[in-house]
């Protein structure tokens, strides 16, 4: 009997957060495994924590675990950043890892494990000369990027809908 692949979904402090629960479902459908690690200040009232535990039947992972406790989920087969902030991309792309999700995602880009990311940082901060290096540098460590507006209909105040399932898609190997 095989296992379900093992996918991180890392979840920053951005409005959108709120609607991780359609990125788990979506990777739930196509037989992902999902467990949740967050940076702290998205558990901050960012998304519904609750909610996602109970969606997952894993907790949320935001804190570094002390020595001798177990690994609360297993060795990641990809991982998902959706929503990236302007902070997480550029400290991440920077190597510093004082957060659990920037130590994650620094050590899955030390080991070769498929990466997905979803920015979402508003456009003077894409702007800024150090996000476009931070993005040149992922991409060359083999990060994958996607635009989760791209062809996404308008809802609420004529924004377009996150499209959350853009960041699973990125994960399939051409």
């Amino acid at each position: 009997m095989s296992e379900k692949p093992f996918l991180y979904v890392v979840v920053c402090a951005a409005g959108v957060a709120a609607d991780v629960s359609k990125l788990i479902t979506r990777a739930q459908e196509r037989d992902w495994e999902v467990g949740v690690i967050a940076t702290p200040l998205a558990m901050n009232g960012f998304f519904d924590a609750a909610a996602v535990e109970t969606q997952t039947g894993r907790p949320i992972r935001s804190a570094w675990r002390r020595p001798g406790e177990p690994r609360p989920f297993p060795a990641p087969d990809a991982v998902v950043v959706a929503p990236a902030t302007f902070n997480t991309v550029n400290k991440w792309a920077a190597g510093i890892a004082d957060t659990l999700a920037l130590g994650t995602l620094c050590e899955a880009a030390g080991l070769g494990v498929p990466i997905a990311v979803l920015p979402c940082v508003a456009g003077a901060l894409a702007a800024h000369p150090a996000y476009r290096d931070s993005l040149t540098r992922l991409r060359g460590m083999g990060v994958r990027f996607g635009d989760p507006y791209e062809g996404e209909s308008e809802v609420d105040g004529g924004r377009p809908e996150f499209g959350w399932e853009r960041a699973l898609d990125l994960l399939r190997r051409e």
